[in-house]
């Protein structure tokens, strides 16, 4: 038996209860051995007489559920799984696109983080019970009308593939990531339309020098985004010395234009600095002042995720020392 089997078997064992999945696990690998056999017996290539096997079996979730008796219903039995298996799709890809893309919208016209939240939620929640009522509907629709003699055909190439254990171990790593990399974003678009500094016009006094939206704050608003990427990208993938190397070129794209703008008194907006009596030369002088401070925090924030990012690397490739090529990708 080959991994093709090994898919099939965990996509009809995730439908049913932990208690109940040894057996059928046993039970259906019985079935597809056995069939397996018969068919190589009579001179089947291996590889073929596994396919057909388990094509004959059919559906592993519908399967899954004779073995349990649990009836599939919607309305009807007939396209449950097309309808179940079409909205966990769409809510997927269409709530989180739609929640981010108002959420940045109404930080960027409204500058309220509170109010762009707000409307974030309120979206996620009206796009998920539309998608859910008009998905549910046109199923409704199919079913009642008769117009289609079956469900959409199941084939072996829609085998799930196998669950990866290190991407769930990862999962909180990259929650915890895209969260302070929203929140980092947020601040900078916060603290230039909502200051808590005003000046005596009542107009908000932002802490970074406007004039930095004519490139720097973009600049860094992209590595942001280029970061989450990164950490979509190793959320599924994992650590590599190719992720370690990008992981490098992004922390030094970062780091070195943020201490050359500090070193040059270009970060600190004068404005804000003489509202709350800040002394720049203080700011962003040397020593161990409040700009020495920063720097140094910077460097060694920096140094610390690349060397990190290569540790990391390193391990994983220990631990599967057999994938090298995988360590490439």
């Amino acid at each position: 038996m080959t991994s093709l089997t090994d898919r099939y078997i965990w996509a009809a064992v995730r439908t049913v209860p932990e208690s109940e999945r040894p057996d059928l696990e046993l039970d259906i690998r019985d079935l597809i051995e056995g069939a397996v056999e018969a068919r190589t017996a009579t001179r089947h290539d291996p590889a073929a007489a596994e396919r057909d096997a388990l094509s004959e079996l059919g559906d592993p979730e519908r399967l899954a559920a004779d073995y349990v008796d649990r009836p599939l219903t919607l309305i009807g039995p007939r396209y449950y799984l097309d309808w179940l298996r079409l909205l966990r799709t769409v809510l997927l890809i269409v709530v989180p696109l739609a929640t981010v893309a108002v959420l940045v919208v109404q930080l960027l016209t409204t500058g309220s983080i509170g109010g762009a939240i707000g409307s974030a939620v309120s979206t996620a929640i009206t796009a998920t019970v539309h998608i859910g009522f008009w998905t549910t509907l046109l199923f409704v629709v199919l079913e009642r009308s008769g117009t289609t003699d079956g469900t959409m055909e199941w084939t072996v190439d829609r085998l799930p593939d196998l669950p990866d254990h290190d991407r769930s171990a990862r999962l909180p790593e990259f929650i915890a990531s895209l969260v302070f990399l929203g929140l980092f974003a947020g601040a900078i678009v916060w603290q230039q339309l909502r200051s808590v500094v005003r000046d005596e016009a009542g107009g908000a006094v932002p802490l970074l020098d406007p004039a930095l939206w004519s490139f720097w704050i973009p600049w860094f608003l992209g590595l942001i985004a280029a970061e989450a990427l990164f950490a979509l990208r190793v959320y599924r993938r994992g650590w590599s010395w190719w992720s370690a190397v990008v992981n490098l070129v992004l922390g030094l794209a970062f780091a070195v234009p943020a201490l050359l703008l500090w070193a040059g008194g270009r970060v600190l907006n004068p404005a804000f600095t003489d509202a709350v009596g800040w002394d720049p030369a203080v700011a962003a002088g040397g020593g161990w002042t409040a700009g020495g401070i920063v720097v140094a925090a910077v460097v060694i924030i920096a140094a610390w995720d690349v060397a990190d990012g290569f540790l990391r690397a390193h391990r994983a490739l220990a631990a599967h020392p057999a994938s090298p090529l995988s360590a490439h990708r």
